[in-house]
This record gives C-alpha cells, structure tokens and sequence, in this order.
C-alpha cells in the first residue's frame, strides 16, 4: 500500500512540473514579446497570474484567499510571505493583482522552461555572495522606480526541518521598504507545506488557505527601524500561522 502511495505521489508531482511548462511553451511568443522591455512588464504579470491558476487548479490545488484590507492598485509595496513549497510562488501570483517581481534564489533557473523566464523577469540572488545581494538593491531600486512592487521571502529558503513553523527573517525586504518608504504587506500560506513540500513522496490536492493582511507603513522609518519593522512583519505572519495550528488541534477548522 505504501509502495502504491508512493508511485501515484510521484506521478502526481510529475504532473505538477508538466502543468508548469506545458503554458509556458504554449504562450512562448507572448512571454518572449513581454519580457523584451521592461515597460511592457505588467503585460507578461497578467499572463503569469494567468499561468499559476493553471498550474494551482490543474494540479487539483483550490485557493481560499481572506483579505483583512484591500490592496491599493496604485501603490508599490513589499510583499511577503512564508516559505514552504514551490506551489508559494503560483499562491502569491494568484493573491495578488499589482504587478510585482520575485527576489528568488538563483537555483530555480535550473528548472526546464521555467527557468528560461524566471531568469528573464526575476531578481536573482545568490546568498553566499556579498557582490550578488549588493546588486539585488540595484535591480530592486529600478524596479520600484518604475512602479512595480517587490516580493520576498524573508526566511531565505526553506528550512529544512518542516517542524519549523517560520524560521527567522533575514533583512533585505525591511531595509529596501524602508529605503524606499512602501509598506510591507505580509501574506500568509497555511497550506502549502502540507499540500506541496519539498519532501517529495508528500502531499495531496485540496485547498489552500491564504490571507493577505493589512500594510505596515514604513514612511516614517529609518534603518534604525530595521529591526523592529522586521519583528512586527514577522509576529503578523507567526501569529496567524499559531492561531491557524491551536484550531486545528482543537478540531475547529
């Protein structure tokens, strides 16, 4: 039974990875169009929230978005959110409408044909180079210049023990917001470890809870503030994570 298990977990995975690709190697030319100028952007952001409800309801994922405030479509802000599963980057697409750009880890363009267009379109950086983080403030500052928001997942990666319930915030998204007064905006995923981690004999389809809380201003801070903006992002995101577990061990869901 348990070799049974496995074997339809793995063909399921499998088609998680062909829900990513085969959009993108249908929408080709529109993406390559999109991604040639920067101004034409939120052009390819339509068609990337278009793609990740593909990926999320193809792969038998069904989001259940609870917005606390609702996100002003002229702001630029700093989005972020737990990080547990691959599936966050496809949940965050999907939660939210202003055009924005990942700060991701460099390894993902490694992926087959999502690769291609996260190297195009994303902030790349590789921790374990000073020269590397400096450049994602660079590329971070002409984004925002222009309009577009930012999305970060202050942990840094993943833990790798999944008893975990969110490791520490690294700085980066709490400096850049407050360098460039935006709000952080933080989302929360309740879901995504359960549904889709990096375990790979795990999961299972059915729904995933998000809730997109209320901004923090940061336009009356500076980098002495740092610190504190990051615990308060944080204690938002870890409170709704705690709650979220005490009911589901009182079997109030």
């Amino acid at each position: 039974m348990v070799i049974l298990k496995k074997i339809i977990i793995l063909f399921w995975r499998i088609w998680f990875y062909i829900m990513m690709g085969v959009p993108i190697i249908i929408m080709f030319p529109l993406l390559l169009l999109f991604t040639s100028r920067d101004q034409w952007y939120p052009y390819f952001f339509v068609l990337a929230r278009f793609w990740a409800k593909i990926v999320l309801y193809g792969t038998g994922f069904f989001p259940k978005v609870t917005r606390e405030a609702t996100i002003d479509r002229k702001k630029s802000y700093m989005f972020i959110a737990n990080h547990t599963s691959m599936a966050d980057i496809m949940l965050m697409l999907y939660c939210v409408k202003n055009p924005f750009v990942f700060v991701g880890k460099k390894e993902l363009v490694k992926i087959p044909v999502f690769g291609f267009f996260y190297k195009r379109t994303c902030i790349l950086v590789d921790r374990g180079s000073q020269k590397s983080r400096k450049e994602v403030f660079v590329q971070a500052q002409a984004r925002l210049q222009s309009g577009i928001s930012i999305c970060i997942f202050p942990e840094g990666g993943v833990p790798d023990d999944e008893r975990v319930i969110l490791d520490v915030f690294k700085d980066g998204a709490f400096r850049l917001a407050i360098d460039h007064k935006i709000p952080i905006l933080p989302l929360t995923f309740f879901d995504n470890k359960k549904r889709f981690s990096y375990t790979f004999f795990s999961g299972s389809p059915g729904v995933m809870r998000a809730v997109v809380h209320k901004e923090i201003p940061t336009n009356t801070l500076s980098l002495e503030d740092k610190k504190v903006l990051k615990e308060a992002s944080r204690s938002v995101i870890l409170h709704a994570l705690e709650s979220d577990q005490k009911s589901l061990l009182g079997g109030t869901v």
